[in-house]
């Protein structure tokens, strides 16, 4: 079976109008924007897009599929860059700064106020653009009505891509950082700002700093964490929330938290078995939904005062998979959905299960976790975690016998004894859906840093030869665990490249089931009111082209193994998407390579690195900028060691060189 690939609607209800504009700021600044409209004389509430993508290029063909369609029904739908991004002028920040969500605010603002406005504003995103919604949800401007934040976080510190459990994100801290410096480091376009693109493109680079400095000085929730955390205070958030997430998707537990913490009258939220996209995109896995229309009826109930049965839905709507053989893409998942009044649920019941056995050595391999996949599922072929025995091997594993089945729906909890020698250490917790056949399905996770036993702003070291119960949550799931099969809790003391190795991690710890217990989230068979969603329709493709390349493609996910030296290096292609030819003439290519290496024996030898390379051309302007960027880590046991390096050309000349060495004391990581 293959996904369904979306319906293409050109009928709207309106003609639709399209121009580029740039909205002021307060300080002179203006943001570059691309705004759809309908054709009609009336005003009509703003739809807002806002994040630092590109508008003009990376993001465009996923723009093209939902602001036509929404100004088509009716909208005026607007996507911006934030400063000192594509097209936009000011100078980049970090992520989320105090300028970025400060600017929002007067984007939002000054939509309210055009004359083709009806005053009242909605904002939607996936990711940062999710990110963003929320907190400027959280700022409350006053024509904010109403959002939909996908695959986003309300928690900077402990739900994104720097920390889990309080230890180091080595996947996707490094990576994202690096791809950050390579986004940061492009220029702006002179088609759409003229001549002057290169003395922007300048002065933005002379103010790039890594991101990786900046997270790796933060290694326990501090302030810096705080700033953009909506979990800090729910109530600062006034408009409506719609909160969207995908079981594949390492932020879904923000749906979870959204749900549980805002009031029945202003929050709905909604998770499927998606990946790191849009849910209507048709990319694995699915099954994919009308996601656009599903929104629709969110916006006209509350920009457009429309009495639909949009707040009669169940507060939770969630997609329970049932079981499936492991794979690292499937086109769509088994299973159904369901729907809960209230979250917690009334339907949902804690089920423990206590571990029995002596007390084992849990002293993983430094590379167990190789097969993890990726932590940012996109819908691709290598994307998600392939057959468990390997890792199930290199940890110590519990069963648990499942007679009926048992339907999971929520997050997992452990509650671990453990004896340690070392100060420091991590302990990995993984539920594994096991078949008769032996094959292992990875249902979901969770990670807990020993010095962050004791919550996330701590950093409390382990007293060697002490006990101490610990307790964690897993990430949340919707699995359906059928009869005769197993249930399976492995426990590992690595989890590269996940989990950064802390010093002294590869003596593991000591765990004795004796007071340590699996505790499951089951839902019963009360159906619950469960969702229909009409297929997923998107407006008319930009049509953008893809060459064929005559390279032979290479891996998405290839692991070496060094027999004499014990050294595993994973090699990961992210595939943002290669070369493509746009509509008007501009020519892009890009290519990423991340690499991964450890030695089985020595969590000091781990390091990482990121190589992007980018190429921007313009045959009919004689236009052809490129920038590459080099990235890397590695650590002693008291420091991160970083090294950095931009370089940027305009044709054959260099108009930018430079490198950072950085080296970070390690805290708490």
């Amino acid at each position: 079976m293959t996904p369904a690939s979306p319906s293409i609607q050109t009928d709207f209800p309106y003609g639709t109008t399209r121009e580029d504009l740039r909205v002021p700021l307060s300080d002179g600044t203006t943001l570059f924007a691309r705004v759809w409209r309908p054709v009609t004389d009336e005003p009509v509430p703003v739809l807002l897009e806002y994040l630092p993508y590109r508008l003009s290029d990376w993001t465009a063909p996923r723009d093209w599929q939902r602001h036509p369609w929404y100004a088509g029904h009716g909208y005026a739908s607007v996507r911006v860059d934030v400063r000192g991004h594509g097209n936009s002028e000011g100078m980049p920040g970090d992520e989320y700064d105090a300028q970025e969500l400060s600017d929002g605010v007067e984007v939002v603002n000054w939509l309210a106020e055009q004359p083709w406005s009806s005053g009242k504003v909605g904002m939607f995103g996936i990711s940062w653009g999710g990110f963003n919604s929320l907190q400027i949800a959280a700022l409350a401007p006053e024509p904010l009505k109403a959002i939909v934040t996908v695959c986003s976080t309300d928690d900077r510190y402990d739900n994104d891509v720097h920390y889990t459990g309080g230890s180091v994100l080595a996947v996707d801290m490094h990576a994202w950082a690096a791809t950050m410096l390579a986004f940061v480091a492009r220029p702006p376009d002179p088609k759409f700002v003229g001549d002057g693109w290169r003395d922007m493109w300048t002065k933005r680079l002379e103010a790039v700093d890594p991101f990786i400095h900046t997270w790796l000085r933060h290694q326990t929730r501090d302030d810096y964490w705080r700033h953009g955390s909506v979990c800090e205070d729910y109530s600062a958030i006034k408009a409506a929330v719609l909160a969207v997430g995908g079981w594949h998707d390492p932020y879904r537990d923000t749906v979870l938290r959204l749900v549980e913490h805002l009031p029945d009258d202003q929050v709905r939220g909604l998770i499927g078995p998606w990946s790191h996209q849009y849910p209507d995109r048709g990319l694995p896995p699915g099954p994919a939904i009308g996601f656009l229309q599903e929104t629709l009826r969110w916006w006209d109930h509350w920009l457009k005062g429309e009495d639909n049965d949009v707040m009669s839905e169940p507060k939770l709507r969630s997609y329970l998979s049932d079981s499936h053989p492991p794979a690292t893409v499937y086109d769509e998942l088994p299973g159904h959905w369901v729907g809960d009044p209230a979250w917690p649920s009334p339907h949902v019941s804690p089920v423990s299960y206590a571990l029995q056995g002596a007390p084992v050595l849990v002293r993983s391999p430094q590379h167990t976790g190789l097969d993890a996949g990726r932590f940012f599922p996109f819908g691709n072929d290598a994307d998600l975690p392939p057959d468990q025995r390997d890792e199930d091997a290199k940890s110590a594993c519990f069963e648990f016998e499942v007679p009926q089945e048992v339907r999971v729906l929520g997050r997992p909890r452990v509650t671990l004894r453990i004896s340690s020698q070392a100060a420091r250490g991590q302990v990995v917790a993984r539920l594994c859906d096991i078949a008769p056949d032996g094959s292992s399905t990875l249902v979901t996770r969770g990670v807990l840093n020993l010095s962050a036993r004791h919550g996330r702003s701590a950093n409390v070291p382990w007293v060697p030869g002490t006990t101490e119960d610990v307790t964690f949550e897993l990430n949340g799931i919707g699995h359906a665990f059928p009869a005769g099969h197993r249930i399976r809790l492995a426990v590992s003391s690595a989890y590269w490249p996940w989990v950064w190795p802390q010093p002294g991690s590869e003596a593991g710890f000591t765990l004795n089931p004796v007071g340590s217990a699996l505790e499951l989230p089951v839902r019963s068979a009360e159906p619950g009111g469960g969702a229909r969603f009409e297929a997923p329709e998107q407006s008319e493709p930009l049509g953008v082209a893809y060459p064929a390349s005559l390279e032979e493609q290479r891996p998405e996910r290839l692991v070496v193994r060094d027999v004499a030296k014990g050294e595993w290096k994973l090699e990961v292609d992210p595939r943002y998407g290669g070369t493509r030819v746009y509509p008007d003439g501009l020519e892009f290519t890009e290519d990423a390579l991340e690499t991964y290496v450890v030695r089985e024996d020595d969590p000091l030898s781990a390091r990482t690195r990121s190589d992007w390379s980018i190429r921007l051309h313009r045959p009919e302007m004689s236009w052809d900028a490129t920038v590459t960027t080099r990235s890397e880590i590695s650590c002693t046991a008291g420091e991160f060691v970083t090294s950095s390096e931009v370089v940027c050309r305009d044709g054959d000349e260099v108009v930018f060189h430079r490198t950072w060495e950085e080296r970070i004391p390690r805290t708490a990581g």
